[in-house]
């Protein structure tokens, strides 16, 4: 459908989309994205809490692991409000600044998680190759220093994506694929040259999310070399077993993260709410699970956990 060219002085307004071709299951799809947001929103907020108060989690491990709850926090509260609008109140229409705004804090904690991920795998490297060094190396200052790192250069790399889409006229029927905004489904939208938008967005993918995974990997092949060098099969297990939480982390991100882009490159033929579906997974999965799965697999948390709830430990 076509239209008339806007340019960056008109600035058009986007129509958001549920789930094409289930209308009549969009209520029960509120109803269940809404128990994901509470068991994340809730779930994050219980693990920050906890960190906080029990004095024997203050180390660099559980800072990470703070940061990344606040992350986690920031990617549920930055696609309520149009996954709220578009699924329980039916308002799909959302101004191009809104839209625009949605989309940087989305690609920015969606890239500030994958940073996170990456400096708790140095936080599992260190402690487990290097033991007798990681208080030297881990100073507090020193985590301070590498989360703001993170933040910083995920901020700098979503920074111009806004400012490079507002430069584009926009002459078609501005129909989202989601209920909230994302930079690769926007970016069908201008009807300009979008060359330059295209190679900046492979660039970005690349140098953060590709070059994260690929230190990730590297770290956790460092990690099984020293761990195989133990003698003591149960000491393996042992050491292993203190990277669980991390690695299902880490697989939580990047396995529904390369089926977005698989199904965008392959099944193009596929019915849209698969797609939809999908990026649903990739943006909700991860911040639901995480608090869940750190607070089985770490003992503290999870008594404190259960002193919270039940008012008992175990």
């Amino acid at each position: 459908m076509g239209g008339q060219p806007h340019n960056s002085s008109e600035l058009p307004p986007f129509t958001l989309t549920g789930l094409p071709g289930l209308e009549t299951s969009q209520h029960w799809m509120f109803l269940l994205l809404g128990v994901l947001y509470i068991v994340s929103i809730v779930g994050n907020a219980l693990i920050l809490f906890i960190i906080k108060e029990v004095q024997s989690l203050h180390q660099p491990m559980y800072y990470f692991l703070s940061l990344l709850s606040v992350n986690d926090l920031g990617v549920s509260f930055s696609t309520l409000p149009t996954v709220l609008a578009t699924f329980c109140f039916h308002l799909r229409k959302i101004s191009f600044d809104s839209c625009m705004a949605q989309m940087f804090f989305i690609h920015l904690f969606s890239f500030t998680e994958s940073g996170i991920l990456l400096v708790m795998s140095f936080d599992r490297y260190v402690a487990i190759c290097n033991p007798l060094r990681y208080a030297t190396v881990l100073t507090d200052a020193r985590v301070v220093h590498m989360g703001m790192a993170v933040i910083i250069r995920s901020f700098c790399m979503v920074f111009p994506l806004p400012f490079l889409l507002k430069r584009l006229p926009f002459c078609k029927a501005n129909v989202l694929s989601h209920a909230y905004c994302l930079h690769p489904d926007l970016i069908r939208l201008p009807c300009g040259d979008i060359t330059i938008n295209n190679i900046f967005g492979q660039f970005i993918v690349i140098s953060n999310f590709g070059l994260d995974s690929a230190l990730i990997l590297l770290s956790y092949v460092l990690i099984l070399r020293s761990v195989l060098a133990i003698a003591s099969r149960e000491e393996r297990l042992k050491t292993l077993n203190t990277c669980v939480s991390h690695m299902c982390a880490v697989l939580m991100f990047y396995v529904p993260m390369v089926g977005v882009s698989m199904a965008a490159r392959y099944g193009r033929h596929a019915p849209q709410y698969v797609h939809t579906l999908m990026s649903l997974i990739y943006l909700f999965v991860p911040p639901m699970l995480n608090p869940v799965i750190y607070s089985i697999k770490t003992k503290e948390i999870r008594q404190r956990l259960c002193k919270i709830l039940l008012g008992t430990k175990f």
